[in-house]
């Protein structure tokens, strides 16, 4: 199947899950704002989403896309190494055109999908997959008290600074892979390569913004409210 026989076939593969991927991000990341203005309403959302079966439609999708942009990426990796030969041991230097998050995608992706899974554990494990196996005392509070959940997470200065870590990985993963989605599937040109890169760097810096208000408000206010 060309999809998977041919590198570009695998690059095809890696932009569109990427971009769906980035578009859960933009979801998710406005979800989670919604906390900042009411933890009633987030909340709700929460319930709403819950186990219902749209959410677990749209859950198992996402993992699917997940899993299959994972793969291909170490395919692509482990071709691109096996291309190289020997020539990755030689001393060079690296020309000023080429991105280190370019250089480093795999590390990204490593600490991304690490950072994931303390996500797994802080929040869908104890909500969604709660309410999956019926069982709803998997964590402290109520599966569908989210807000609850961030203030836990954030209130620990450790989770803390492990999701800013993992959210700076996230923003160097995302302004590479957003250009170079599009530049893979054909939507670049000479005019438009460095256009895409200036909205990619926006984009992402928006997104990941949007994630890290919550993480440093919810700790301020933990730290606020300490003090009290």
């Amino acid at each position: 199947m060309w999809l998977s026989n041919s590198s570009i076939g695998r690059k095809v593969v890696m932009s569109v899950t990427g971009i769906a991927l980035v578009l859960f991000l933009t979801f998710h990341m406005a979800m989670n704002l919604v906390a900042l203005f009411s933890e009633d309403a987030y909340n709700m959302i929460c319930e709403f989403l819950g186990a219902n079966w749209y959410a677990l439609v749209a859950t198992a999708g996402l993992a699917a896309l997940f899993v299959i942009h994972i793969i291909y990426a170490f395919w692509l990796t482990m071709q691109n190494r096996a291309a190289r030969g020997s020539e990755r041991y030689a001393v060079n230097v690296k020309p000023k055109s080429v991105e280190w998050a370019s250089q480093n995608m795999l590390v990204l992706g490593i600490v991304v999908i690490a950072g994931l899974a303390l996500h797994f554990a802080n929040f869908w494990y104890k909500m969604q997959f709660a309410e999956i196996i019926g069982v709803h005392d998997l964590g402290a509070f109520g599966p569908t008290d989210g807000a609850a959940y961030i203030k836990e997470t954030f209130g620990n200065p450790v989770f803390t600074v492990l999701y800013l870590i993992w959210l700076a990985a996230l923003w160097f993963h995302l302004t590479h892979g957003f250009w170079s989605a599009l530049q893979t599937l054909g939507w670049s040109n000479k005019i438009w390569f460095e256009r895409w890169k200036t909205i990619g760097n926006i984009y992402s810096t928006l997104v990941v913004l949007g994630f890290a208000a919550v993480v440093v408000i919810y700790f301020v206010k933990s730290l606020a409210c300490g003090a009290c």
